[in-house]
């Protein structure tokens, strides 16, 4: 069945840098847009960042724009998040999620937006 893996999450002190992937499997997301969220002890989940499929557009939440850069790899089937300067309240379990519509673009939708694939989560903690 088709699955998404995260990777990378772990302990690192405020000001560090991580870099997360999410491996695709069970079918191809080569032509589908991919993102990750995220959500803190007690918060609701929320976005993160989000590439459109072919890795030309890219759109991130105000809190991590300038620190996130999110990327993909479609002949690897891997998308990943490289995060620097890190800080406390980036703390919380990351989430990769797809879209299930190939080619599919709207600049306008919210970013969650035919978001059906998600993986089970890594968890990101950032002490001061």
């Amino acid at each position: 069945q088709v699955q998404l893996v995260e990777s990378g999450g772990g302990l690192v002190q405020a000001g560090g840098s991580l870099r997360l992937s999410c491996a695709a499997s069970g079918r191809t997301f080569s032509r589908n847009a991919m993102g990750w969220f995220r959500q803190a002890p007690g918060k609701e989940r929320e976005f993160v960042a989000r590439i459109s499929w072919s890795g030309g557009s890219t759109y991130y939440a105000d809190s991590v724009k300038g620190r996130f850069t999110i990327s993909r790899d479609n002949a690897r089937n891997t998308m990943y998040l490289q995060m620097n300067s890190l800080k406390p309240e980036d703390t919380a379990v990351y989430y990769c999620a797809a879209d299930s519509r190939p080619f599919h673009s709207n600049m306008y939708a919210p970013p969650s937006s035919g978001m059906d694939y998600w993986g089970k989560g890594t968890l990101v903690t950032v002490s001061s």
